[in-house]
């Protein structure tokens, strides 16, 4: 990933940098939050290498082991056994020689057909990633990207870059973030990687990793306003038709993300939705880079992560002494709604395990507003509500001294919305707080929608009507805004069901 680089490039040697921070200190800092991963310190953004293995979900992203700021790109490691109790490892792949290491995919390589194995039955997990290279310094814009590899014997906890690499080089300046996946009718590994300012997806194919040829391209295609990066190819099952799956195309615009819902014939992707429709995994100001865990065990549905920041203010955010967030991991199925293929995303079933001190309304009538009587800036929310036909209605987060986090649904435009106008700090960025209202379409179901919420100190995640409609956002409040209340304007909305959970942390 490139996109909004600040260019701060260095020849030093890049050591581990998760032992400086006492596990005593974490989670306790202002805005921290307390269930979605973050970094013990310093940058991160793009997640990377997903791949389950031994047992454990591997998370790399992108990381400055050396600032709070974009620069000096290697890989940051983590494992989970449910994706949301993370154990920080020492830095997987790091900058060096020149070349920084940008986004990529991992997979396990079960039946060697790299050859790193060393002895019998052992299974190589290979990183596939863009090796960002700039030959002169002093012109930082004179860069080439390429593909390259490395390889761990060990799980994962040490790497050895490929001898011969890179692996596929077009001589081309912008190429770049590989996903690479088995794809097993044809038993060859497939490449989805970007051409991001011709707006184009390559497919390449490989027996082993190294060698790689051509198969096609797919796009321009959607949403063409910004760069593609970030890729990704996928199959996805349809809900309550077992067996059946389609297959779905993620890329990254900027400061947003798009999917694509068709076929894949293990050389060329056909798009099945409207070509002149844009189909967004997550509506909001803060969710990009997503791409999905490979080699799940069987049955498990896709895991979707992606980086919870923006990179207009990313570098900005009053956060210390880390930066960046995930969002929470979504479980992945399809479903047709009015003759399109819509992604539907839930959180993962583990983060109900986190819930504590419920509390639920089962009916109620708002007018106006009505207090929740629990305060907190760490919950859980599930909300049913019946909008009025011609008014707003929802939820308000952290309300208390300044103006809350609002999340409301427009029935008269069939709108979601959320307005994050000042509900928090504002001042670290010129263009926060003009990028504060975002909204998705929406038509409710026998006039009903269901909310999801999750709000975690400094992130708010909102999913509406079982996830065909997701939106994410970042706000700094202070703490003593900690309140929440229900709202409907221009009529009464009544309320079929609401409950309330705290969260307590992952520590």
């Amino acid at each position: 990933m490139f996109s909004a680089m600040k260019c701060l490039f260095s020849g030093l040697l890049i050591a581990v940098a998760f032992g400086a921070a006492s596990q005593d200190n974490l989670y306790k800092e202002i805005y921290r939050p307390q269930f979605h991963f973050t970094p013990i310190k310093n940058w991160m953004n793009d997640p990377n290498g997903l791949v389950y293995f031994e047992g454990k979900y591997h998370l790399f992203y992108q990381y400055n082991p050396f600032g709070n700021v974009w620069g000096l790109m290697s890989w940051g490691h983590a494992v989970s056994k449910d994706l949301l109790h993370w154990e920080h490892l020492p830095l997987a792949i790091r900058e060096e020689n020149g070349i920084m290491i940008f986004s990529g995919s991992a997979v396990r390589d079960e039946n060697n057909t790299s050859g790193f194995a060393e002895k019998p039955g052992q299974v190589p997990m290979v990183a596939i990633y863009s090796g960002h290279f700039i030959p002169d310094t002093s012109k930082r814009d004179d860069y080439q990207q390429a593909q390259y590899i490395a390889f761990s014997l060990d799980r994962g906890r040490t790497w050895k870059k490929y001898d011969h690499n890179p692996v596929l080089d077009i001589h081309k300046k912008d190429f770049r973030d590989p996903k690479v996946f088995w794809y097993a009718p044809e038993k060859k590994w497939v490449m989805a990687v970007v051409w991001p300012l011709e707006h184009i997806v390559q497919f390449y194919s490989s027996p082993d990793l190294k060698k790689w040829v051509h198969l096609s391209d797919f796009g321009p295609a959607g949403d063409t306003h910004d760069i593609w990066e970030c890729t990704d190819l996928l199959e996805v099952p349809v809900r309550g038709q077992t067996g059946k799956t389609k297959w779905v195309l993620f890329n990254s615009q900027q400061v947003t993300m798009q999917y694509f819902v068709g076929s894949f014939d293990g050389t060329q992707f056909k798009n099945e939705n409207p070509g002149s429709k844009i189909y967004r995994p997550d509506w909001g100001p803060d969710y990009y880079a997503g791409i999905t865990y490979n080699q799940l065990p069987a049955g498990e549905l896709p895991v979707l992560v992606g980086w919870a920041n923006n990179w207009t203010y990313a570098n900005d955010i009053p956060t210390f002494p880390w930066k960046s967030a995930m969002a929470l991991p979504r479980r992945l199925s399809l479903q047709i709604v009015n003759d399109e293929w819509i992604l539907f995303q839930q959180p993962v079933t583990a983060l109900k395990a986190l819930r504590r001190a419920a509390w639920e309304s089962k009916s109620t009538i708002v007018n106006g507003k009505k207090m929740i009587p629990v305060k907190s800036q760490q919950c859980d929310i599930e909300l049913t509500i019946h909008p009025p036909s011609n008014g707003l209605a929802g939820l308000r987060l952290a309300t208390g001294k300044a103006k809350p986090f609002v999340i409301g649904y427009d029935a008269a435009n069939h709108k979601l919305f959320i307005d994050r106008s000042g509900a928090g700090k504002e001042s670290f960025n010129a263009s926060f707080g003009k990028l504060s209202k975002y909204e998705a379409p929406l038509t409710l179901h026998n006039g009903q929608l269901k909310l999801d919420v999750f709000f975690d100190n400094s992130i708010v995640e909102v999913f509406a009507n079982e996830g065909e409609v997701v939106m994410t956002a970042q706000f700094f409040p202070e703490k003593t805004n900690n309140g929440m209340e229900l709202f409907s304007e221009g009529a009464s909305s009544e309320i079929t069901g609401l409950r309330v959970w705290t969260i307590q942390s992952v520590l």
